[in-house]
């Protein structure tokens, strides 16, 4: 079965469990490897869905149907 590009996760330390944000750095502090960028991969990464934020549904488009009125 082959995956889906679109809902696979880049396996970087801004989506891992075991990583977090660093107040006013762009560094994450990893309980594995200690303080690492954002973008920083490693085998050790175990993916935490709460950590991602989701892409903005696209825009609804509601026809105007009060200009037919004639």
């Amino acid at each position: 079965m082959p995956k889906n590009e679109e809902n696979e996760c880049e396996k970087i330390c801004a989506f891992c469990r075991f990583a977090s944000e660093i107040a006013g750095a762009e560094e994450m502090l990893c309980e594995r490897r200690g303080v690492v960028g954002r973008e920083y991969r490693c085998r050790r990464f175990v993916y935490d869905p709460l950590k991602r934020v989701p892409r903005r549904p696209p825009a609804l488009i509601v026809p105007d149907l009060l200009a037919d009125d004639e």
